[in-house]
């Protein structure tokens, strides 16, 4: 669209290869179709059965028996995401640009072929390319994963009700599934090979752990499935799942009706051509390394969002540095994208915002003796009143002492955190200070103060 604005004659390739259990989507991507949207939508399912609970408190009397309907919430969610994929449509269409449900495969320099799901393949040429591919979920490459697992791909549009769910995985991607299906009142178990949340902040990560724990999530720690056989047929039906310990011999057997493998995500870029044109990947990863311009070794192949080498996997992150890309390109424009303190939210239970350095990557870049850390736990205003997680929320900042104390680190863990740290990421891009985060006067009484 961006391209467009420059009257550029620009082709989108979209296509959505099935998962194993055959199920596909439309124009917009992860994000949109099997991504944040949905799962913020289900996060605020579980909320609202929270609230339900706090209102009795609050005075609401109410004496009908509360459950949670799984059709009625995914058949609203898949018609919002139907919305949002028809508007993609109407506006490439408005701007003239031409769009293609085929997947695309570069065959020799500037040129691309490409197939439709019936088959039907054309070539095309271009000056310039944007690969944005994305990722998608990994399976754990043992027997009866792809038959019979399902992943976030499979999740939000799911036709009936998981029931009695196995998470596996402790990614972002997990605990979130894992929080909001606990929210929505189902039974679920995660099993972790390692630590939560590698990559984030490990002090809060184990907060995050606990609460869910305290939540009535079970949490199976160092075990790995090594086989899922099913049990018995049916919508959902019953699978046996054999796991291995990875610190020693043990093994253990659980059944269960669904078994969602959230263990990580790989990036698509090893079948679209690009040896025949020389893009360098690395090989054990897949992912592209690219300039501080978004360029391939190659000078008129480009690319953004989650399959760029040591890059955030951030949907705003892949918007923005397309829509740069393109202003260099057409408008004159030098603006790069900044990949430094961008804020990103888990929508785990208790959720949480995190902007700048975890305090472990904090410590090793600036060395120990140069980093403050101040924190404080708190308890919403909210949750005074149902008397409820007290001394759960928990807010950090990390500190660069011989820089002024400039803030380096921001982490929240409380309700409305995404809400929250998006204010504190404008400070944190202007160089905020600990002395001027001590000036600025609080707003009484929210979580944010």
């Amino acid at each position: 669209q961006e391209a467009a604005k420059y009257e550029k004659k620009v082709l989108v390739l979209d296509f959505v290869i099935p998962t194993p259990l055959g199920n596909s989507w439309g124009l917009g991507g992860t994000c949109v179709n099997v991504g944040c949207i949905p799962k913020k939508l289900m996060h605020q399912a579980a909320l609202l059965g929270q609230a339900l609970q706090d209102s009795r408190k609050f005075g609401w009397e109410f004496t009908e028996e509360v459950k949670h309907n799984w059709m009625t919430m995914t058949e609203a969610v898949q018609n919002y995401i139907s919305s949002l994929n028809w508007g993609y449509r109407v506006a490439l269409r408005d701007k003239k640009v031409t769009y293609e449900n085929a997947y695309g495969e570069f065959i020799g320099p500037h040129t691309i072929k490409t197939t439709n799901k019936r088959g039907v393949e054309n070539i095309y040429t271009a000056q310039r390319f944007l690969i944005a591919t994305g990722e998608r979920p990994r399976y754990l490459g043992i027997p009866g994963d792809k038959e019979y697992c399902i992943s976030s791909d499979d999740l939000f549009s799911l036709p009936y009700c998981p029931g009695k769910t196995l998470v596996v995985g402790a990614s972002y991607v997990a605990l979130e599934c894992a929080g909001f299906l606990a929210g929505l009142g189902l039974h679920v178990t995660v099993m972790v090979r390692s630590i939560l949340l590698r990559g984030f902040d490990q002090d809060i990560a184990n907060k995050i752990g606990e609460y869910m724990e305290e939540h009535g999530v079970t949490f199976i720690r160092e075990f790995v499935p090594i086989e899922v056989k099913q049990v018995a047929e049916g919508s959902p039906g019953i699978l046996k799942v054999v796991a291995k310990s990875t610190k020693e011999d043990t093994i253990i057997e659980g059944e269960y009706n669904t078994v969602l493998l959230a263990i990580g995500r790989d990036a698509c870029t090893r079948r679209i051509g690009l040896d025949k044109v020389g893009v360098k990947i690395n090989e054990k990863t897949g992912k592209i390394p690219v300039n501080d311009q978004e360029q391939t070794n190659v000078p008129y192949i480009y690319a953004v969002g989650d399959i760029l080498q040591d890059k955030l996997e951030l949907t705003p992150v892949a918007i923005q540095a397309g829509r740069l890309l393109v202003q260099r390109l057409y408008g004159g424009a030098t603006r790069k994208c900044d990949y430094v303190n961008v804020p990103t939210t888990v929508f785990t239970p208790l959720e949480y915002g995190a902007c700048g350095y975890p305090e472990e990557t904090a410590m090793e870049k600036f060395g120990e003796e140069n980093i403050e850390v101040y924190h404080s736990h708190f308890w919403p205003l909210e949750w005074t009143v149902p008397s409820r997680d007290n001394n759960k929320c928990y807010a950090k900042i990390i500190c660069n002492i011989p820089d002024n104390e400039r803030v380096i680190g921001f982490h929240v863990l409380g309700p409305n955190a995404g809400e929250i740290t998006q204010g504190f990421a404008a400070a944190m891009k202007c160089g905020v200070t600990k002395e001027q985060l001590d000036s600025t006067i609080g707003i009484h009484p929210v979580c944010a103060e």
